[in-house]
C-alpha cells in the first residue's frame, strides 16, 4: 500500500535476522494491493487503505475504537465483504510469510554450524548426552519410542483443497528466492505465480457452497497424508540419522517411530453421518490413497535402477521374484520389452507396479497385505547393498521401503469413537431390556460378563443395536484385508464407569469382531469433564481388578490406552481447573498402573486453542507428570493446527523434530524430583477450585447466561457454517451439551478469549494474597506444569481485545450490563495476576516475536470484528433471514478465525 500522510507508529522494529522477513512481508503486501486495485478499483484499495490507517491510529496512538467504528458502520452489504476479504488477504500474506520464514531460520542455524537450532533433534540429543545418556541407554529407548499424530474432523478454519494448493505456490516462489538468489527474470517469472494465485484466490470462494461430506473430509486429511507426511517421513528418519551420528559418532539403523492415526470416518460420537459404511470408505479411499503413492514411487525408481546385467551383479533372487511375480499376472498384463531384459531391477518394479494395480482392481494378481510388497522392496534393497548399489539407488530405494513399513495400505490407523450411551441403548434392543442403563451397577457388570464369555442375547435381530452390531463386523472384515495396524483404539465418550469399557468387548463378541477368542481392539476410556478426571482412578482400578477385562488386558500385552479429554473439562469448569485435573489424573493413573503391573498409554485430545489444550507441543511433553511419556506419544491435531503444522513440508519436518526430541528429552532425563512439588500441588489444588468455582458461578451456574453467550457471540453463525460433517452438539439443551470446539471458536471470534482465562485471575489473586507473591512466582519460575499454564494464558491475553469485545457484549442488550462488567474485571485481574508474577511491565515481554506477529495482524483483524458486529445487527435484526448477509458474515468468521490463528 502506497503512504499517505506520513507515519502513524513508530516503525516496526525487526530483528536483524528477520530483515527478509520484512521484506517478504512487503512484497506480498505490495502484490495483495496490486490485486485489490485490479479486481475491484484504485477507489476501493483507497478506502481499505484508510480504514487500515484508522486502525492503526487505534493501535499505535490511542485514537478511539470509535473513529474506526465509524468507517465501517452501515457499509454496503457488498463493500463490507469485499473489506472483511481484502483484510483477509493481507494478513494471510503476512502468514505465508512467517510460515516461510521458519524455513529460513532453519537454514540459518544448519548453514551457520556453530550450533544446532533449539529444540531440534540435535540439539536435544547434545543435551541428552551431557547428561550422561550413551548411545545404548538411547537405542533401548528408541526401541519402544512410538510417536503418532491423530488427526480429527474438527475444522474450525478450513481450507479448500484449491486454496491450498495456491498458498503451495505461494510458498513455494518465496522459498525459491529465500536467500535472494533468484536471477531478475527468475524473480519476475515467480512475481507472475505469485500474483496468479492471489487472484485465482481472490476469484474463489473461501468455502463451497454445502457442507462437506465424511467423504469430503477424508479427501481434506488424505491431502496433509500424501502431499506432505508420506514425503516427509524419510527425510524425518534421515535427519535423526544425520542428528545421532554427529553426537555420537555412529551411524545407527533407527526403528520405526513415527505413524500416524485418523479419526475422519471413524468418530461416531454425536454424528448420524459415521458409522460402518463411512469406516469402510474411509479405509477404502486411504488404501487408494497408499497404492497411488506407491505407484509413482515405483515409476520413480525405474528411472534410477536402471542396472545391467552386463554392467552389474545382482541377487539370483530378484530374476526369481520377477517370474514368481510374472507368474501371478494374466498373460497380457505384463508386456514382455525386450529393450529392458538386460535391467533385471526395472524387471521386477515393472510387477510390482502389475501387482500394485491389480491391488487396485481387487485382481487374483494383487498383493495380500503390505507386508508381502514390503518384502519385494526388501530384495531390492538387499541385491543393492551386496552389488555396490549404496550409491546406486539404494538410497531411494530406502526411503520407499520406510513409507512402506509406515502407511501400509492402511495410509493411517483409523480410531473409533461413541458415546458410552449409544453402546447402553444397542444392549437395551439385543436384551429387551428398555431400562437396562438404569440396572444397578453390578448386574450390569456380571450380565456383561456373561455375554463377554459366549453368553447368547434375547433378540440377537434387534434392530435398535444393528448399526452398532455392524460396526464390529465391519472391523472384523477390515482387519483380516488391511491388517492390524488399520485400526487404533475404539475410545469410548463420556465413560463413567467399569461397565462403559466391558460394554465395547460384549457388542464386539456379539458381533463376532473377535480373533483367537480375544477382541482385537484396544478399550479407550475417555475422561472429559473435570468430576469425570477426577473419578478416573476409581474407574480404572474397577477394571484392573475385573478378571474379564484384565484377560482382555493382557491379551494386548498389558497395555491399556486412556484418552485425556482436554476440551470439555474446560468448558465444564474452566481452563485451570481443567489443566490440574488432567495433571492429577496422570499422576494417579500412572501410580495405578505401577500397582497393577499394566503400561498405560496416555492419549491426549488436545484441539487447537489454548482452551482446548493448544499450545506449544513440546512444552506440555516436558511439563507432563514424570513417567507419563516413557517413548510414547499420542496425541490429537485439530482444525486450524493441521494446516499450520503440517502445510508445508519444512514446517512439518520441524515439528515432527521438536515432538520427538521433546519425548526422549521427558523419557531419557526427565526433570529431577522437587522437593517443593507436593507443597506446589497442594497449592494447585486449592488454586484450581478457587478458579472453578468463579467459572462455573458465571457460565453454568447464572441462568442468564446461556442468552447472553448466544447474543454476545456470533454462535448463530457458527452453526450455520460449512465446515464439518459433525453436528455442533451432541443432544439438545443449553452449553452443557454444545460441543467445546463453537463454544471456544464463538469466544474466539468475538476477541474476548474468554475461556482460556475467565477464573485464572480470580485464583492467582487468590493465591497471591494467601501465599504471597514469592511463592506463586516460584512455581510460575520453576515448575514446568505451573509455567506452561501461565505462559499459554498470557498469549491468549495478548491475542484478545476487551474493546472490541465489548461491542459484541452490546448486542445482548439489557445482559450486557448484567456480564460485561465481571468480564472485564476478571480479565483485568488475570493480566495484573500473571504481570506481577513474572515481573514484567506488559504482555508477551519476552516473546518478541509473537508480540510482532500480533502487531502485524491487527490493524487488518481488528476491522473484520467490526464489520462482524455490524452485520450481526442487521442480520438479528431482519429475524436471520438475509442469506446475502450471512454470506458476509461467513467471510467475518473465516476472516478473524485465519487472523488470530489458535481458535479452535
Amino acid at each position: 500500500m502506497s503512504p499517505n500522510d506520513g507515519p502513524l507508529r513508530e516503525p516496526l522494529e525487526f530483528a536483524d535476522t528477520d530483515g527478509l522477513l520484512r521484506d517478504d512481508v512487503r512484497r506480498l503486501g505490495a502484490m495483495v494491493g496490486e490485486m485489490l486495485a485490479e479486481q475491484v478499483s484504485a477507489e476501493f484499495l483507497a478506502r481499505v487503505e484508510q480504514v487500515r490507517r484508522t486502525a492503526i491510529a487505534r493501535r499505535e496512538q490511542g485514537a478511539p475504537l470509535e473513529a474506526l467504528a465509524a468507517t465501517l458502520r452501515e457499509a454496503p452489504l457488498a463493500e463490507a465483504e469485499a473489506l472483511v476479504r481484502a483484510f483477509a488477504a493481507y494478513f494471510g500474506a503476512t502468514n505465508l510469510a512467517e510460515r516461510v520464514h521458519r524455513i529460513r531460520r532453519r537454514r540459518d542455524y544448519q548453514r551457520m554450524g556453530d550450533a544446532p537450532q533449539p529444540g531440534g533433534l540435535e540439539a536435544v540429543l547434545r543435551d541428552l548426552r551431557d547428561a550422561g545418556v550413551g548411545l545404548e541407554e538411547l537405542q533401548a529407548m528408541l526401541a519402544r519410542t512410538c510417536l503418532e499424530p491423530v488427526f480429527t474432523a474438527h475444522p474450525t478454519e478450513a481450507v479448500r483443497r484449491a486454496l491450498l494448493l495456491k498458498e503451495k505456490t505461494i510458498v513455494e516462489r518465496l522459498v525459491a528466492d529465500i536467500d535472494r538468489g533468484r536471477t531478475p527474470p527468475e524473480r519476475r517469472a515467480d512475481d507472475a505465480r505469485i500474483r496468479q494465485s492471489l487472484t485465482t484466490t481472490w476469484q474463489t470462494n473461501e468455502a463451497p457452497p454445502q457442507k462437506p461430506s465424511v467423504g469430503d473430509e477424508v479427501e481434506h486429511i488424505g491431502y496433509y497424508l500424501a502431499n506432505v507426511l508420506y514425503r516427509v517421513l524419510p527425510v524425518f528418519y534421515e535427519a535423526f540419522g544425520d542428528a545421532v551420528e554427529a553426537v555420537y559418532g555412529t551411524r545407527v539403523a533407527l526403528p520405526a517411530v513415527l505413524r500416524f492415526g485418523t479419526w475422519v470416518g471413524g468418530d461416531m460420537d454425536g454424528n448420524p453421518n459415521v458409522g460402518a459404511a463411512t469406516i469402510r470408505d474411509a479405509l477404502a479411499a486411504q488404501r487408494a490413497l497408499a497404492l497411488s503413492c506407491y505407484l509413482a514411487d515405483l515409476r520413480a525408481l525405474g528411472d534410477i535402477l536402471t542396472q545391467s546385467r552386463s554392467r552389474s551383479g545382482h541377487a539370483p533372487a530378484i530374476d526369481a521374484r520377477t517370474e514368481a511375480n510374472r507368474a501371478l499376472l494374466p498373460a497380457d498384463a505384463v508386456h514382455a520389452r525386450p529393450r529392458l531384459a538386460d535391467m533385471p531391477y526395472r524387471q521386477l518394479l515393472w510387477t510390482m507396479r502389475a501387482r500394485l494395480q491389480a491391488t487396485q482392481a481387487g485382481g487374483a494378481a494383487a498383493y495380500p497385505d503390505a507386508a508381502a510388497f514390503i518384502d519385494d522392496l526388501q530384495l531390492i534393497d538387499d541385491s543393492l547393498a551386496a552389488h555396490r548399489g549404496g550409491h546406486a539407488g539404494r538410497f531411494a530405494v530406502q526411503r520407499v521401503l520406510r513409507r512402506a513399513r509406515t502407511f501400509g495400505f492402511h495410509m493411517a490407523a483409523l480410531d473409533l469413537r461413541q458415546d458410552s450411551a449409544a453402546h447402553d441403548e444397542a444392549l437395551a434392543a439385543l436384551e429387551a431390556d428398555p431400562d437396562w442403563a438404569e440396572r444397578p451397577l453390578p448386574s450390569r457388570v456380571a450380565r456383561l460378563h456373561a455375554l463377554i464369555g459366549g453368553a447368547p442375547v434375547a433378540m440377537p435381530e434387534a434392530g435398535g443395536a444393528g448399526s452398532a452390531l455392524e460396526v464390529f463386523r465391519t472391523v472384523h472384515a477390515l482387519r483380516g484385508a488391511l491388517g492390524e495396524h488399520a485400526f487404533g483404539p475404539y475410545i469410548i465418550s463420556m465413560s463413567r464407569n467399569a461397565a462403559d469399557a466391558l460394554a465395547v468387548l460384549a457388542l464386539a463378541r456379539v458381533a463376532g469382531c473377535v480373533e483367537g477368542d480375544e477382541v482385537p481392539l484396544d478399550v479407550a476410556p475417555l475422561f472429559e469433564t473435570v468430576d469425570d478426571l477426577q473419578a478416573a482412578p476409581s474407574v480404572m482400578r474397577a477394571l484392573f481388578e475385573d478378571p474379564v477385562y484384565r484377560r482382555h488386558l493382557d491379551a494386548r500385552g498389558g497395555r491399556q490406552v486412556v484418552m485425556l479429554g482436554y476440551s470439555d473439562s474446560a468448558k465444564d469448569g474452566g481452563i485451570f481447573a481443567s489443566r490440574w485435573s488432567l495433571q492429577r489424573a496422570q499422576v494417579d493413573l500412572l501410580a495405578l498402573a505401577r500397582e497393577a503391573g499394566v503400561s498405560i498409554v496416555f492419549f491426549h485430545g488436545r484441539g487447537g486453542s489454548v482452551s482446548r489444550g493448544g499450545g506449544k507441543t513440546e512444552r506440555a511433553i516436558i511439563a507432563a507428570p514424570r513417567g507419563s511419556v516413557e517413548g510414547r506419544l499420542r496425541v490429537t491435531e485439530q482444525g486450524e493446527v493441521i494446516h499450520r503444522k503440517y502445510g508445508i513440508r519444512a514446517l512439518a519436518l520441524r515439528n515432527l523434530e521438536q515432538m520427538a526430541g521433546a519425548v526422549l528429552r521427558a523419557s531419557l532425563r526427565p526433570r529431577p524430583p522437587e522437593p517443593r512439588e507436593d507443597a506446589w500441588r497442594a497449592l494447585a489444588a486449592e488454586l484450581a477450585g478457587v478458579s472453578r468455582a468463579h467459572y462455573r458461578a458465571m457460565v453454568h451456574e447464572h441462568p442468564d447466561f446461556p442468552a447472553y453467550f448466544r447474543a454476545a457471540t456470533p454462535i448463530d453463525v457458527i452453526e450455520r457454517l460449512h465446515i464439518g460433517s459433525r453436528p455442533s452438539r451432541r443432544r439438545d439443551g443449553g452449553i452443557a451439551n454444545l460441543r467445546a470446539i463453537p463454544w471456544v471458536f464463538a469466544w474466539s471470534q468475538n476477541r474476548s478469549g474468554l475461556t482460556g482465562w475467565y477464573g485464572v485471575g480470580t485464583a492467582l489473586r487468590h493465591g497471591i494474597d494467601a501465599h504471597g507473591l514469592e511463592a506463586m512466582a516460584g512455581m510460575a519460575r520453576d515448575w514446568p506444569f505451573f509455567a506452561a499454564m501461565i505462559d499459554d494464558v498470557e498469549m491468549l491475553m495478548a491475542k484478545s481485545d476487551l474493546a472490541i469485545f465489548e461491542r459484541y457484549s452490546q448486542l445482548a442488550g439489557p445482559l450486557h450490563a448484567a456480564f460485561f462488567p465481571q468480564v472485564a474485571a476478571e480479565f483485568a485481574r488475570t493480566r495484573e495476576a500473571i504481570l506481577a508474577i513474572k515481573a514484567r511491565d506488559e504482555l508477551l515481554a519476552d516473546d518478541y516475536r509473537l508480540r510482532l506477529s500480533i502487531r502485524l495482524r491487527n490493524p487488518y483483524v481488528d476491522p473484520i470484528s467490526l464489520l462482524q458486529v455490524d452485520l450481526l445487527q442487521r442480520w438479528r435484526a431482519g429475524d436471520r433471514g438475509d442469506e446475502a448477509v450471512l454470506r458476509a458474515l461467513v467471510s467475518t468468521v473465516n476472516g478473524i478465525a485465519a487472523g488470530i490463528q489458535n481458535t479452535g
